[in-house]
């Protein structure tokens, strides 16, 4: 049974950062591809940023280019996701995914994905 668990989330100011995890278990963990989703109260779930099962492609969402970072450890089945320079819109809970089998490239459509985790909280007060 795959398991997804996240966590590092929390209360920020406006500026400030934070490292989300992801820890894997249940699947081998270095073919999948993995994503990080975000929804707001209201809104739809909105794609973050994606890595490729080796870590060597990474994909991000044009409102976190240049802020987030995702990174993978597949040593430790754990994918991160770095977010610097936060910003009050960044306030949602944080999912993550793994694509739907293995060897697949990550895109940003949630259907897509499957094995999502609970998801971690982010706030972001200014």
């Amino acid at each position: 049974q795959v398991q997804l668990v996240e966590s590092g989330g929390g209360l920020v100011q406006t500026g400030g950062s934070l490292r989300l995890s992801c820890a894997a278990s249940g699947l081998t963990f270095s073919t999948y591809s993995m994503g990080w989703f975000r929804q707001a109260p209201g809104k739809e779930r909105e794609f973050v940023a994606a890595i490729s099962w080796g870590g060597g492609m990474t994909y991000y969402a044009d409102s976190v280019k240049g802020r987030f970072a995702v990174s993978r450890d597949n040593d430790k089945n754990t994918m991160y996701l770095e977010m610097n320079n936060l910003k009050s819109e960044d306030t949602a809970g944080y999912y993550c995914a793994t694509t739907r089998s293995s060897w697949l490239l990550p895109n940003h459509s949630p259907r897509d994905y499957a094995n999502w985790g609970q998801g971690t909280q982010v706030t972001v007060s200014s």
